[in-house]
């Protein structure tokens, strides 16, 4: 029997209502000096998404957003900036001003075709997994991160709901039950108009870049009978940075009573250390996708999966490897029973861990963000537009800060 099932959301018909709980605490953090900019591909002048930007020397680090774009803030001059992406050539760039556009260059790869294709996938993977120890932290860490969670009704922002939160992460040889998450600043959106009364509902909010570390969390996919069910192959080698990575490509390899995953991961080849790993929801038997995806649903709401996706990566640092960055993607179709027209929606779950703080303290118990609790219930709106200043975070697309003008008029 399987030990571990990844229910995501509730689907609930109702009213939206008024926020119901305050999260802010005093600003702990005076971030001062900004670097923005955009990040595009170097031949083809293509946005780069997700992009890793960081300070050398310093924890402040973010993603760039569907548009490219970043803003990064640190509590001292900001002198070079690092960017980094699957399949390009990490860059260094110096800073002579507040505004900072780059293009990234494709990383090429110079290999025989014998060294492409040396060894076993699966026991490549087995390596990994046995080297987790030596390569992820063995002490607690804590970790500052931004999380943002969106709904589109179609092509339309429905509700929005962001955080800034904690995440007391336990050494990587313990159990990840005992990691634990709180918030610190939160907001929520949600439209008022009648015919949006569909709320997705996430379980876990920002504890899901919790539940998804498979390398910590081993029963969801390194677990020796989850590893049974899937076959491997072995991909074409990329870059991550200046490191050259692993690309084992993976898929169901039997049928289970639950629906699997096809993925890729992405293994340093000198540490053997997993540094990104790609999953997608089988959804090719819609029945049991949705029951991967929904904890609770109305009986007469009909819902059929299109993607269940999910992204983690992480970062080498200090001689070990942390996490860096979440994301998953859930789009599914829905309509009353009688209907001929399905409605679409995306729900869109984003995670970057932007600073490590000191001294480590364990987050207590009162404080603890629970899998079963929901963002939406416990975030308050706040107006102020300065509200994320002091905070770095995954700036928003055009389209969303045009959602967000919307939905903030309809209060």
């Amino acid at each position: 029997m399987r030990r571990f099932v990844s229910v995501l959301v509730a689907l609930l018909f109702c009213a939206f209502a008024g926020a119901q709980e305050v999260n802010d605490r005093p600003d702990s953090l005076r971030l001062r000096y900004v670097v923005s900019g955009t990040v595009l591909d170097g031949e083809t002048g293509r946005k780069l998404e997700s992009v890793h930007v960081s300070l050398p020397d310093r924890h402040y680090a973010t993603v760039t957003n569907a548009d490219g774009a970043f803003s990064i803030k640190s509590d001292a001059p900001i002198y070079e900036v690092v960017f980094s992406y699957v399949g390009y050539r990490t860059l260094r760039r110096k800073v002579d001003r507040s505004v900072l556009n780059v293009r990234l260059i494709p990383e090429s790869i110079q290999l025989n075709e014998a060294s492409i294709i040396t060894g076993n996938p699966y026991e490549i993977v087995l390596s990994a997994i046995s080297q987790i120890p030596d390569n992820y932290s063995d002490h607690p860490e804590l970790l500052e991160c931004f999380y943002r969670e969106t709904l589109q009704k179609r092509s339309r922002y429905t509700y929005i709901s962001e955080a800034v939160s904690r995440i007391y992460k336990t050494g990587y040889g313990e159990d990840v039950y005992r990691d634990r998450t709180a918030l610190e600043k939160s907001r929520v959106l949600l439209s008022q108009r009648r015919r949006d009364t569909l709320s997705v509902k996430v379980q876990g909010g920002p504890t899901q870049a919790v539940t998804f570390d498979v390398v910590k969390n081993r029963e969801f996919l390194f677990d020796q009978e989850e590893l049974s069910c899937y076959a491997f192959e072995m991909g074409m080698p990329t870059y991550i940075g200046d490191r050259l990575q692993f690309v084992i490509h993976f898929h169901p390899a039997t049928v289970k009573d639950w629906a699997l995953y096809n993925g890729t991961f992405y293994i340093d080849r000198e540490r053997l250390s997993f540094t990104r790993i790609e999953m997608a929801l089988d959804v090719s038997d819609p029945g049991k996708a949705a029951r991967m995806m929904v904890v609770r649903k109305p009986l007469t709401l009909r819902l059929t999966p299109k993607e269940l996706s999910i992204v983690i990566s992480y970062r080498f640092q200090e001689g070990r490897s942390r996490m860096e960055y979440f994301r998953s993607t859930m789009r599914f179709n829905c309509d009353w029973k009688r209907r001929l027209i399905a409605t679409s929606y995306t729900a869109v779950n984003e995670l970057v861990v932007t600073d490590l703080r000191e001294p480590v303290e364990q987050i207590p118990r009162a404080e603890m963000f629970r899998t079963i609790d929901i963002l939406s219930d416990k975030a308050a709106e706040f107006s102020d537009p300065d509200f994320w200043k002091d905070y770095n975070i995954i700036e928003p697309t055009e389209s969303l800060e045009h959602a967000i003008g919307r939905l903030r008029k309809q209060r």
